[in-house]
C-alpha cells in the first residue's frame, strides 16, 4: 500500500513517513516564496492541513502534487497575512480601481482541468517544476528517470496544455 494510500486511511505513522519524505521538498518550496523567519510555520501548517484533509485526498493523483498544492497555498496566506500588516493608505481616486479578480480565478479552473486531462508522467513533470520549483534534473533524480525522459513529458505536456487552454 502506498504512503498516499495510508495517508488517506488514517495511519498516523504514514504521516510521519511523509513528514520525513516530503519535510524537505515541502521547506524547500515554501523557503522560496516566504521569508525566512515564517518558513518553519508554514511547513508546520502544511502537514497539519495534510492530516485534517486526508479523506479528501485521492491517491490516484499523487501524494508530491497534492502536498505541494497545499504548501503553495499556505504560503500565499501566510504573505497575505503579513501584507495585511504593512498596508498603506490609499488615495480615493486609487481605492475604486480595482482589478476584477474573476478572470483569473477562471484561468486558474481551466488550468487546473486542463492539468487533470493529461498523463499522470506529463502532470507530474508539470507540477514538480511548476509548484515544486524543482529543476528538470531535480525532477529526473526524485522520479528516477533519465533527463531527457523528464524533457520529453514535460515538453508533450505542455504542447497539450496549451491545446487544451
Amino acid at each position: 500500500m502506498t504512503l498516499g494510500h495510508r495517508i488517506a486511511q488514517g495511519d498516523e505513522t504514514a504521516l510521519t513517513e511523509c513528514y520525513a519524505t516530503l519535510g524537505p521538498l515541502v521547506r524547500h518550496h515554501v523557503a522560496r516564496l516566504v521569508p525566512g523567519h515564517a518558513v518553519d510555520d508554514v511547513v508546520q501548517i502544511v502537514f497539519l492541513e495534510l492530516w485534517r484533509a486526508r479523506r479528501r485526498f485521492d491517491p490516484s493523483r499523487g501524494l508530491t502534487p497534492w502536498v505541494l498544492a497545499i504548501a503553495r497555498r499556505r504560503a500565499i496566506d501566510q504573505l497575505r497575512s503579513e501584507a495585511r500588516h504593512h498596508r498603506r493608505a490609499v488615495p480615493l481616486e486609487e481605492a475604486g480601481r480595482t482589478p476584477d479578480p474573476a478572470p483569473a480565478v477562471d484561468v486558474a479552473c481551466d488550468v487546473r482541468d486542463a492539468l487533470a486531462i493529461l498523463p499522470v508522467a506529463q502532470r507530474q513533470a508539470i507540477v514538480l517544476a511548476h509548484f515544486g520549483q524543482l529543476t528538470q534534473r531535480e525532477i529526473a533524480d526524485r522520479l528516477n528517470v533519465p533527463l531527457g525522459t523528464v524533457k520529453a513529458r514535460t515538453t508533450r505536456g505542455m504542447r497539450r496544455m496549451r491545446e487544451l487552454l
